[in-house]
């Protein structure tokens, strides 16, 4: 797939408004630290994705998209634990976990589009 830039990458339109979200679904949490944590992991997701492609190199393009699926891991294990604690609801956390997984499988379609 070409683009022009990151921002025309689908996956990281997507990990930005999934990063918007789980500040949208904290804003009122008082667990300081788990809040940071998920917030930490939403932002890195895109912000990896960008990093790496503005390094102008395929392979560590490839390397930050594999930080970046790393992190929408452990977002995922974040909030499995968020909705165990009643920080999210059941619903809240299918969400987010339902597009955690298709974005992690569209930054694997990425990372094996650019090994060939």
């Amino acid at each position: 797939m070409a683009y022009a830039s990151f921002e025309d990458l689908e996956v990281w339109k997507r990990s930005c408004r999934l990063a918007v979200q789980v500040y949208e679904l904290l804003k009122d949490c008082r667990d300081f630290g788990l809040k940071d944590q998920l917030c930490r992991s939403a932002v890195s997701v895109p912000s990896n994705i960008a990093e790496g492609a503005e390094r102008d190199s395929k392979i560590e393009f490839i390397r930050f998209l594999h930080i970046a699926k790393g992190s929408a891991a452990e977002l995922r294990t974040q909030v499995y634990i968020a909705q165990r604690i009643g920080i999210l609801t059941s619903s809240s956390q299918d969400k987010l976990i339902l597009e955690l997984k298709q974005i992690s499988a569209m930054l694997q379609g990425l990372i094996n589009s650019h090994k060939t």
